[in-house]
């Protein structure tokens, strides 16, 4: 991975219930060491309790790590005293806030498990305890809009990552959509063909025609969007090279 990125690109390290926050902070410090800014997550259902959650704030500190992004996360049962993020976001808080920039998660579609109320109003609940919000994963533009509208009236103003996919195989572009709960999603493309064949075309999915539907939104200021946040599900090389030919600017040479 790291030959095909310049060490510009903020990279963020996700949180597998399988493999441990250890894991995670492992990628971290490798990462680092090589030049790159990281944002691991610190999902709250893998965190045993506040001394724990001390231990790994401490170390990330010490690598130089300045943000980081807590979602709930899927280990079930939870590991330890956290359910949720905001409880854990709060004891970040309450141990001076050691990192600058805390992301937390939004739904512009339906959580599988969570009615829309209760995601919008744990956004406003978490606003104190984090700078930014990222969008789950998401095909339909007219949904993202909306749900950038409803967050903005109801007093949620952190800024925006728009979450999407990069230039992802058909295969596994679907297969992680039914996995992390955008169901909506699904039945989105489902009922427009024109979208599910550029996605099922040779090189997989295309997203530059989502970017052209959102841009009068993207460049709204009231909409409070500053910038992407690209999903690669492991395909790193074929992302950078896709954001380079949006940008218009050529690949770095393999380091």
């Amino acid at each position: 991975m790291v030959a095909a990125l310049p060490t510009d690109v903020r990279l963020t390290i996700t949180a597998s219930p399988a493999k441990g926050l250890d894991a995670t902070l492992d990628c971290a410090e490798r990462l680092v060491g090589h030049g790159y800014q990281v944002t691991p997550h610190l999902a709250a259902r893998m965190v045993r309790d506040r001394a724990h959650l001390a231990e790994l704030a401490q170390r990330l500190v010490a690598l130089g790590v300045t943000d980081v992004f807590v979602p709930a996360g899927d280990a079930e049962p939870a590991a330890g005293d956290y359910h949720g993020s905001l409880d854990l976001l709060r004891d970040l808080t309450e141990l001076g806030r050691p990192f600058p920039e805390v992301g937390i998660t939004g739904y512009p579609e339906s959580h599988p498990t969570i009615t829309d109320d209760v995601t919008v109003q744990a956004m406003w609940d978490k606003r104190e305890h984090a700078t930014y919000v990222v969008s789950n994963l998401c095909f339909d533009p007219a949904m993202i809009r909306r749900w950038v509208t409803r967050m903005r009236g109801r007093g949620v103003t952190l800024p925006v990552l728009v979450g999407m996919p990069g230039p992802v195989e058909r295969a596994k572009l679907l297969t992680m959509a039914t996995r992390i709960g955008v169901g909506e999603s699904t039945r989105f493309l489902a009922k427009n063909v024109s979208i599910f064949t550029r996605i099922a075309a040779p090189g997989g999915w295309r997203p530059a025609r989502l970017l052209d539907q959102l841009a009068p939104m993207l460049t709204d200021p009231a909409a409070a969007v500053v910038g992407l946040h690209l999903y690669t599900f492991n395909q790193v090389a074929e992302t950078e090279r896709w954001r380079h030919e949006l940008l218009g600017t050529s690949v770095p040479a393999a380091r």
